[in-house]
């Protein structure tokens, strides 16, 4: 996904990097599609010495490789908890190490000096919608601990801190994450993969491949071509030779929005300048370009056209970020990724000579990096770490019951998660009405304590101090009350 798509530049070395192939031509190794895979298959192999071709249907990047949020990290779509389950805590560790090797992959090939204008920003932060602060520090521990992972914990004050809103609970940040232009890096791969030897021609789909023999033979709809090895590096769109390659890829459409500036308020409302994706992986977003919102968060399991989504991306963006309200949207593009039902990419050999690199959808640009470095050292070097990904073999994806299916799962897991991030906010909204409830109660009776004790209900009333009486009536007489008839003898009237 390119920094601001609709006005990316390219350099001299961006394309179009050959027109297609029209001449018959003999090589070591012909890869499949001019993705993110099949250009690292490229330029590790012709590094190496070996001569390659790329056959490309369109042209180098068109889809979900020219498309991304260029977030890279380690780890796999597939939660590490289910993935020692699936493998084993050795394996697991095997696994995750390599995805570490991708990611240093990227970095060192994203350089400046390799591919001006990169864009290069650091950290990602993985932020949850509910409160799972005992989950968070299992979760930690197993990272740094058993997966040598420099991670942080975040508390909920510091995630929302950094990014003004109530929305979201506590993080895992990785310092070591980065984010890059993922227009230029992919254009940049194939940029280096030329320079190296390999041949990469665009406008080339694949009509037919016979893997059998020692040559294994690619048919164009204009020229022939013979390689030693095929490596199988398309995703969704492989058409009809490998459809049943294709199908075992649930294809999912996602969508993302470049904002329009935002100037200075965006910078108010969040600080944290790295990628932020929530961990029911619905939202994904960065800031971009000093004061733009780049927010990927749509699926579909079918195609449709990016700008429709605009106002649901709008949406989005105004109920977690209230504050922004609504934004104005420059641009609105999508691309289909691959998605296996395992969770895992397709990683390997089908049958000796034919390879295949597929399925990284949901796991980011690390995985397709591996897999290019994997599949060039397996075919030159004889090196046999592809079997760590045997476990999660080619699985049908349904076709278009799958597709269906997968559409229904989708809209339950949003709605779960939109339920259960409603209810984690109501419950900490009740805690805190209850602590304000406590604090004035007890405010209450500090106040109290100043004043005269009250009577409880049912005491007898306390008796009141009397004013002194005469002496007389102390002693029990009366005192003389001059009558009528003593005040007349006294004036003489009688």
């Amino acid at each position: 996904m390119p920094e601001t798509f609709s006005s990316a530049t390219n350099s001299p070395d961006d394309g179009p990097f050959r027109s297609r192939l029209s001449f018959d031509l003999d090589v070591d190794i012909c890869v499949v599609g001019a993705g993110l895979a099949g250009l690292t298959v490229a330029l590790e192999a012709a590094r190496r010495g070996a001569s390659v071709a790329v056959l490309e249907g369109r042209h180098v990047g068109w889809n979900a490789s020219g498309h991304q949020l260029g977030t890279v990290m380690p780890g796999y779509s597939l939660p590490i908890s289910d993935l020692i389950e699936r493998v084993g805590i050795e394996d697991a560790r095997e696994l995750w190490a390599l995805s570490k090797e991708g990611a240093d992959y990227v970095r060192a090939a994203a350089t400046e000096e390799a591919m001006p204008g990169i864009a290069l920003t650091e950290g990602a932060l993985e932020v949850s919608n509910v409160d799972a602060g005992e989950t968070l520090i299992s979760r930690l521990q197993t990272l740094s601990e058993d997966f040598e992972t420099e991670v942080e914990g975040w508390q909920v004050d510091r995630v929302r801190d950094q990014l003004g809103t109530a929305h979201y609970f506590h993080g895992i940040y990785y310092p070591r994450a980065f984010q890059i232009d993922g227009r230029k890096y992919i254009h940049g791969l194939a940029a280096q993969a030329r320079r190296a030897g390999a041949r990469i021609f665009e406008d080339t789909p694949v009509v037919s491949i016979d893997p059998s023999g020692i040559r294994k033979r690619i048919v164009t709809p204009s020229a022939r071509l013979r390689a030693s090895y095929i490596v199988l590096a398309g995703n969704v769109h492989l058409g009809a030779p490998l459809r049943r390659l294709s199908e075992t890829l649930l294809p999912v459409w996602r969508y993302a929005a470049v904002t329009e500036p935002l100037g200075e308020r965006l910078g108010e409302v969040i600080t944290f300048r790295g990628s932020v994706a929530d961990s029911d992986g619905i939202d994904h977003f960065r800031i971009i370009d000093g004061d733009r919102l780049m927010w990927a968060s749509p699926e579909t399991t079918w195609e449709a056209r990016p700008r429709r989504f605009a106002a649901v991306i709008q949406r989005r963006i105004a109920t977690i970020f209230p504050s922004l309200g609504k934004v104005p949207i420059s641009d609105v593009f999508g691309g289909a990724v691959g998605v296996t039902v395992h969770g895992m990419p397709q990683i390997g050999q089908l049958r000796k000579g034919l390879w295949v690199a597929s399925g990284f959808g949901r796991h980011g640009l690390n995985t397709s990096a591996m897999a290019g470095q994997i599949i060039a050292r397996s075919i030159l070097w004889g090196e046999d770490r592809w079997k760590l990904f045997s476990p999660f073999e080619l699985v049908w994806a349904g076709g278009a019951t799958g597709r269906v299916a997968g559409h229904l799962i989708g809209l339950w897991g949003r709605g779960h998660s939109a339920a259960a991030g409603a209810l984690a906010r109501y419950r900490e909204g009740a805690r805190v009405r209850e602590r304000v409830r406590e604090a004035r109660l007890a405010e209450a009776n500090r106040q109290a304590g100043t004043r005269p004790p009250r009577r409880p209900p049912g005491a007898p009333r306390p008796v009141r101090p009397q004013p002194p009486r005469p002496a007389e009536a102390r002693d029990g007489r009366m005192p003389d009350v001059p009558s009528q008839e003593s005040e007349k003898i006294r004036d003489g009237s009688v």
